[in-house]
């Protein structure tokens, strides 16, 4: 990745009572445990001494309050286009549940009945990512598990279907940017959740898309 070159930083919001369970959590905000606050205190410490250009927060609680423990509620910005899918029917139900009603089914293939479909939600992602490549510097944004893996695809210009292909974790720390130059989107850190026992590094890869 050449210097200079803006880094988009996705953090998902700490643990909650649900995402312990398994539930679905679309629109639903349930508490955060104990772990999840610390863990989004934690989330702060290890974006220490970076300077962002913008900060944006999900409106949903979960994410705002993960945001504001990690210490940058006082300059964030909420979008709206950074909430969580909408699980419609599925709400609440943990991934055996669903499948129990559509066996086959996919949340970035197939979306859920009553809530959104993937093309939906690739359009809030577009939205979001349209705003990040006209930031100039580096961005910081708290948002939520699901949604965040939809905008990590479409910065390399993927349809949302792939977005089950990346797995964040609660309280995790990913990273996107360029490897050369803004036509070569790459998906360049990603970083398991902090943990006080665990050193915290940030994993290289080289996903890239060439426009």
């Amino acid at each position: 990745m050449s210097e200079g070159l803006p880094i988009i930083y996705l953090a998902r919001h700490g643990e909650t009572a649900w995402s312990l369970t398994g539930q679905h959590t679309g629109r639903t905000d349930p508490p955060r445990t104990g772990r999840g606050d610390r863990d989004a205190r934690r989330l702060g410490k290890r974006l220490a001494g970076l300077v962002f250009a913008k900060v944006f927060s999900s409106p949903l609680q979960r994410a705002a309050h993960t945001c504001q423990l990690a210490g940058f509620g006082a300059v964030a910005e909420v979008d709206p286009n950074l909430v969580e899918w909408d699980y419609g029917d599925y709400e609440g139900l943990q991934t055996v549940q669903s499948r129990s009603r559509h066996p086959d089914w996919q949340l970035f293939r197939d979306g859920c009945p009553n809530g959104e479909s993937p093309e939906q939600v690739g359009a809030r992602a577009d939205r979001a990512v349209s705003r990040l490549r006209k930031t100039e510097g580096n961005v910081l944004i708290f948002s939520t598990g699901h949604f965040l893996r939809v905008p990590a695809g479409r910065w390399l210009g993927l349809e949302p279907a792939p977005g089950r292909f990346f797995m964040l974790k609660t309280a995790s720390l990913s990273a996107l940017s360029y490897e050369n130059k803004p036509s070569q989107p790459v998906i360049t850190r990603v970083a398991s959740k902090p943990a006080a026992r665990q050193k915290t590094k940030f994993l290289s890869v080289s996903l890239r898309a060439e426009a």
